[in-house]
């Protein structure tokens, strides 16, 4: 990308002049750049349109979970599941992100108890009495992209499991007391990472957050076991998710070596997440998705 004049328009496409635009903020990540920060690229800014995109997919999405909420209890199928985050985010226009993404065969992740993340819905697992659920939906609608997930405990579920699933919901919220512009996403995820351990419990190391908006998934990818001053620049219109998988016990984990997606906690214990899209703005950010 050339040198752009103070006069000329300002790469974001806003239309005004770079000078009462972005110039100032393009000096900011300069003098990170320049302490050797991670910075984000301009492709990584989220300009208006694009934000106003999002949002308007992150309705769908926010909407295909109120469903599984109300519906989803002991005697249905992971499969069912899938069948309505399909028909729900299709008759309100949008598209599963997952089915058919890198081969993922299903619309939606279900993962149940032991299940980090990427659960397949199947037809012969029945949801039961004491099962955590995450159901992970994630949409596109005209090119803009949304991602969030939640926690399910279905029936009477042991105090130990409702604990886990209480206090992985929590850890967003000290997260985000650490979403400022400016601030670093290390920041964010060691006050996860410190939170989940002062109540007894691991953050998984291998997976994290990601990026997210124009595709799937984007730079940077999130860690939630990261130090303080590290990571990326978490500059005004970066778009990412928060979404720790925190463990009962051990963080190790492993993958399905048959269907090549599920994974498990190491030591077959449960695991808890709970994932919501953010926005960093000029004195804050905003949750787009949840």
């Amino acid at each position: 990308m050339g040198k752009i004049g103070r006069n000329d328009p300002c790469w974001c496409g806003s239309g005004n002049k770079y000078k009462k635009c972005h110039l100032e903020f393009d000096r900011k990540l300069s003098m990170f750049r320049s302490m050797g920060a991670e910075v984000p690229t301009h492709g990584l800014i989220k300009t208006p349109e694009q934000i106003a995109g999002i949002r308007e997919s992150a309705k769908i999405n926010i909407a295909v979970l109120d469903y599984v909420s109300e519906h989803i209890k002991a005697g249905i199928t992971t499969e069912e599941i899938d069948k309505w985050v399909y028909e729900q985010t299709v008759i309100r226009g949008g598209t599963p992100a997952p089915l058919n993404y890198d081969g993922y065969p299903k619309s939606v992740c279900t993962s149940i108890d032991n299940v980090v993340c990427h659960g397949i819905p199947s037809p012969d697992r029945v949801l039961k009495d004491g099962d955590i659920i995450n159901v992970d939906v994630s949409t596109e609608l005209n090119g803009y992209f949304s991602d969030s997930s939640r926690m399910f405990c279905i029936g009477e579920v042991s105090p130990e499991k409702k604990r886990l699933v209480e206090v992985t919901k929590q850890s967003l919220s000290v997260g985000l007391e650490q979403v400022k512009p400016w601030g670093f996403l290390g920041d964010m995820g060691n006050a996860i990472n410190q939170f989940a351990i002062q109540n007894g419990y691991s953050v998984v190391r291998d997976i994290g957050g990601h990026g997210i908006g124009l595709e799937f998934h984007e730079d940077p990818w999130v860690s939630y076991v990261s130090l303080p001053g590290t990571e990326m620049l978490m500059a005004p219109g970066l778009v990412f998710t928060i979404e720790p998988m925190i463990n009962m016990g051990t963080h190790e984990i492993y993958e399905d070596e048959h269907d090549g997606w599920t994974i498990y906690t190491a030591d077959g214990k449960p695991s808890a997440q709970w994932e919501i899209q953010v926005l960093v703005t000029d004195d804050g950010y905003e949750i787009l998705c949840y």
